[in-house]
């Protein structure tokens, strides 16, 4: 199985390495921030002063085609379902605030808005597309690093004729370009150096983590180990394996829920390797995902 996704502009893993307690914080902040920005009216008279909008079929032309004519709009494709998206808009958000209305940032919930997600032939979410001058320039799939997402960004607000750089650690961004090009070597490296001088950085430890990770799927046929997980459901290295894939293929409910199950119905050594590669795993979403409290609830339960 190959665990990348390809977009115009780069290619890596599926799994976010934003899903970090620093960055929650980061966007909780952004999102009182943007809250208590004073709104300020736009020449059609929509509210223009925020920089995180949400957008539906009734305001799509004015919030996105019209507003993109002066200002560049990224829409954010997600839905509340969508594991992957709650790792990436938060650092969305983060950044739209951060560029302090030199972008605006529309989200589009697809669920409740078909028709334009249809327009947009999104048939994967996260799904984000540059909107300027009323015509979308680019567009991505999939969660990707912060370093890479403000290069993208950057790139997007050049095109709009923007002079803006958007700085970014060269250490990660170097890590990150590493994991980005498959080289699952030069990435461990460049974390480890990062750790060796920064030990609590978590950033890092959570690209290392992300390193195990694809290393662990590398060159496995997903649906024949899926298949073998199915057929062996108390054989902890099919099950983890099989929950590893599902983690990279954004089923991280299903991933929690298969090792939760392994550890109620095993002991001793099995059920140890069970519980502890379920509570590795939990490192990929946010401490207060859903999915991941529930999961912890349940694993609870199935220990006591």
């Amino acid at each position: 199985m190959d665990p990348r996704t390809t977009s115009s502009i780069f290619t890596r893993g599926a799994v976010d390495l934003g899903a970090l307690r620093e960055r929650q914080v980061a966007a909780e902040r952004a999102a009182e921030a943007a809250a208590n920005r004073p709104a300020t009216p736009s020449p059609n008279g929509s509210s223009a002063g925020a920089v995180i909008i949400d957008v539906t079929e009734a305001t799509f032309q004015t919030e996105v085609l019209e507003r993109s004519l002066q200002t560049p709009v990224i829409i954010d494709f997600w839905a509340d379902w969508c594991g992957p998206c709650k790792q990436l808009s938060p650092v969305l958000e983060k950044l739209a605030i951060e560029g302090d209305g030199s972008w605006v940032l529309a989200k589009i919930d697809v669920d409740a808005n078909q028709r334009i997600a249809q327009a947009f032939r999104v048939q994967g979410i996260p799904m984000v597309f540059a909107v300027v001058g009323g015509q979308p320039i680019d567009a991505f799939t999939g969660v990707v690093p912060e370093a890479q997402l403000r290069q993208w960004i950057a790139a997007v607000l050049q095109a709009a004729g923007q002079d803006v750089e958007i700085p970014a650690d060269p250490a990660l961004l170097a890590a990150d370009d590493a994991m980005a090009a498959g080289d699952l070597d030069e990435a461990e490296r460049a974390y480890k150096k990062i750790l060796a001088e920064h030990p609590a950085d978590q950033i890092a430890q959570a690209g290392l983590a992300q390193v195990g990770l694809l290393r662990r799927i590398e060159g496995v046929d997903a649906q024949a180990a899926l298949a073998a997980a199915d057929a062996q459901p108390d054989d902890p290295a099919a099950q983890t394996l099989a929950a590893d894939l599902e983690i990279v293929m954004g089923r991280a409910e299903q991933a929690y829920a298969r090792l939760v199950e392994l550890v109620r119905r095993t002991s001793g050594d099995d059920r140890d390797t069970a519980r502890e590669h379920l509570v590795s795993l939990f490192s990929f979403a946010a401490p207060d995902d859903p999915a991941v409290v529930s999961a912890r609830r349940a694993l609870a339960n199935a220990l006591f």
